[in-house]
C-alpha cells in the first residue's frame, strides 16, 4: 500500500486504504472507534477516537507527519490504557523509504 500511494496523502486516505487491506486479509477492523475518557468515575465524551481497532486487540494510530514525536507515543499509550488493549502500532506513512521506517510498536505501555 505504501509503495503504491507513497508519502504526501492525508491520514484519512492511508486509514481508508489500510482498512481495506486488512479487511481483504480477513481481519476484523473497526474504524474511528469512539474512546470516552473516564474521569473520577464519570464518562467524559471528549471526542477521542481510535483510528483503527484490529481484532478488538490492536490499536493502530495512523499518521502522515514529518516524523514521530514522543507525544505520539504518549497518545497511543493513553489509548491503550483506556481501551484495555495491550498492543498498539504507530504508522507514519510520510516516509520516503520503506514503511518500516515509520513504524513504532508499543506493548503494555512500553515502547519497543
Amino acid at each position: 500500500m505504501h509503495r503504491s500511494l507513497g508519502p504526501g496523502m492525508l491520514e484519512s486516505t492511508y486509514e481508508a486504504c489500510l482498512t481495506f487491506e486488512l479487511l481483504e486479509k480477513g481481519l476484523a477492523v473497526e474504524r474511528q472507534v469512539p474512546m470516552p475518557l473516564i474521569y473520577k468515575n464519570r464518562r467524559m465524551d471528549v471526542g477521542y477516537r481510535l483510528d483503527l481497532l484490529v481484532e478488538k486487540a490492536v490499536v493502530v494510530e495512523v499518521k502522515a507527519i514529518e516524523r514521530l514525536q514522543p507525544v505520539h507515543s504518549a497518545q497511543l499509550l493513553a489509548y491503550l490504557r483506556s481501551s484495555g488493549c495491550k498492543v498498539g502500532l504507530l504508522l507514519n506513512f510520510n516516509v520516503h523509504q520503506l514503511i518500516r521506517g515509520g513504524l513504532k510498536r508499543v506493548v503494555n505501555g512500553f515502547p519497543e
